[in-house]
């Protein structure tokens, strides 16, 4: 297939941009379309190992040839980052994986407003992600039609209307594969105290929370409804459910993402200074 990016120029090549690159190599792109500046040895030798492209150990002219710009990088190094690749890359359209660092600071840096910010999650390794993107105003569509192209590699996506949004993005989504982690090591935990294997416990976990997931996203009824459809007044998931209800669990798990959606926050004051 001839993809509207016909070279792609990524800005570290770890799991993110890896999960991008897998992505768009099965939906026929080459691997001599793509440039990944990547400094780590090990990460270079894993790009070459799986998809046969040789990493750039820092920002070159080659980068110039890029039509779209992927910063799939940690926020604290971001700035650093940009220095030596902007005089090669303002012609380019960018797209920010980069938690929590605003475009206002991302265009400052990279010498251009044709930004994307966008907020994936780790199951986008899987293809099962789902990511919040955010265009800055002289963004295009067809710049929107080539990132959503990219993104759907990874899974779902979701636009937002104002930047300030992709903060809950990030503590609903981003964060969120974290809590079902979290969610699948109680159960696991309660079902060995009951008297089951780890492994019992654990792919019973798994399947409950993937079979359920997969039950919401066919259904057309609220999660209450479908909630309630499993609790018989007196029954046993009443009895877990009340447990639940009195020990203040779900206040506490909207707490919690309140609390992730304020650290979001923190980091793009943090690291957008400069």
């Amino acid at each position: 297939m001839t993809h509207p990016a016909q070279h792609m120029a990524f800005i570290g090549g770890g799991n993110m941009a890896s999960a991008i690159i897998g992505g768009l190599i099965r939906q026929g792109m080459k691997a001599e379309q793509f440039s990944v500046v990547e400094p780590y040895p090990d990460t270079a030798a894993k790009l070459q190992q799986d998809f046969g492209i040789t990493a750039l150990p820092a920002a070159s002219p080659a980068l110039a040839q890029a039509h779209l710009v992927v910063w799939a990088i940690k926020p604290q190094v971001f700035h650093g980052a940009a220095l030596p690749v902007m005089p090669f890359t303002r012609q380019a359209l960018h797209l920010s994986v980069a938690a929590g660092i605003r475009t206002d600071s991302i265009c400052r840096w990279v010498g251009t407003d044709r930004v994307v910010r966008c907020m994936p999650n780790t199951p986008a390794l899987v293809g099962q992600g789902i990511t919040g993107l955010f265009p800055c105003p002289s963004v295009t569509a067809a710049d929107k039609a080539l990132v959503e192209q990219v993104m759907a590699t990874t899974g779902q996506f979701v636009w937002v209307d104002q930047e300030a949004k992709l903060d809950a993005v990030t503590a609903l989504s981003g964060s969120g594969p974290a809590y079902v982690f979290y969610f699948l090591e109680a159960m696991t935990e309660a079902g060995v105290g009951m008297g089951l294997s780890a492994e019992q416990a654990y792919q019973l976990a798994v399947a409950t929370f993937s079979g359920a997931a997969s039950l919401a996203a066919a259904s057309t009824e609220s999660p209450e409804v479908l909630r309630q459809r499993v609790t018989s007044k007196g029954g046993t998931t009443y009895a877990a459910l009340t447990a639940m209800e009195a020990s203040g669990m779900k206040a506490s798990f909207v707490k919690a993402m309140q609390a992730a959606e304020a650290r979001a926050r923190e980091l793009g004051d943090e690291f957008g200074k400069a």
